[in-house]
Parts: C-alpha cells; sequence; structure tokens
C-alpha cells in the first residue's frame, strides 16, 4: 500500500469503463474529451478498440510515469520498456495491464509522437497493479491496436 491509501474506488471507476468501452468497441456518435467518456475515438467517426492509459505511483508523488518491460523474458542490458499500457481487467482494487509499444516507422526508427492514435501495438507483457498505489491515470488519445 502506498502512501497509506486504503481506497482505490476513483482510479478501479474510470480503469472499469475504459475497460467496458474497450470491448464494446464500435462506431460511436458522441465525443467529449474526457477519461470516462462513454465513446472512444477523437471523432465521431473513427473505429478505435483501445484507450492507451500511462499510470503515475503515488510513491513517486506523481513524478514518472511507471514503466514495464515490452517482453516477458529477463530483464538485460537490452531490454525494452514502455510506460503506454492497454487495461484488460479489473478487479476491486487490482488491475491487469498489457504493456502496449511504439510501432516502428519503415525507417526503423520510433516515432516520438506518443498522442498520435496509429502509433502503439500490443506485446505479450501483461502486469497486475494494485491500484492503491496508483494516484494519476494519463488518458492518451484513443488508437486501434491490432491484433489483441
Amino acid at each position: 500500500m502506498c502512501n497509506n491509501n486504503t481506497d482505490c474506488k476513483c482510479i478501479s471507476d474510470i480503469l472499469k469503463v475504459i475497460n467496458i468501452l474497450q470491448k464494446k468497441a464500435s462506431r460511436h456518435d458522441e465525443c467529449e474529451d474526457i477519461c470516462d467518456r462513454r465513446t472512444l475515438g477523437p471523432t465521431c467517426f473513427e473505429e478505435f478498440n483501445t484507450r492507451p492509459v500511462q499510470l503515475f505511483l503515488c510513491c513517486n508523488n506523481g513524478n514518472e510515469p511507471l514503466i514495464m518491460p515490452t517482453t516477458k523474458g529477463p530483464i538485460t542490458q537490452t531490454t525494452c520498456f514502455s510506460d503506454v499500457f492497454r487495461v484488460e481487467k479489473v478487479d476491486d482494487c487490482c488491475a491487469t495491464f498489457r504493456v502496449l509499444k511504439q510501432k516502428q516507422k519503415v525507417d526503423g526508427g520510433a516515432d516520438l509522437n506518443i498522442s498520435c492514435w496509429e502509433h502503439f501495438e500490443p506485446t505479450c507483457s501483461f502486469f497486475t497493479l494494485d491500484l492503491k498505489c496508483v494516484c494519476i491515470i494519463r488518458c492518451l488519445e484513443d488508437t486501434f491496436v491490432d491484433c489483441l
């Protein structure tokens, strides 16, 4: 438990909404710019299936986003990390996330604009987090993540 926080309702409720939206992703007819809006997507005409998030922990005073490895193997000097995730499951104060990584450009370089919706792909790296340790969720632009 971080900083004696015993309540995770605020964070948990928002993640539950995001998870439901992702499961029901389809065309939509309204556009609001808040984390728990009822539809996915920056416009009313595009289809998305993921609302990427960044998580900030209480024990870091919300200064830096949580990072996780993009692969399941042991962490080495060549291990890549990401601070962008997709919520996969929420149970009370526990949530499971999939690590998303930036797509590689055709020329091999990574696109540094993480707010641009078409630049994420899923990984096989998952983690479960005690939501009592989370103090900030930052929602990025909705996206379509292929091969989920």
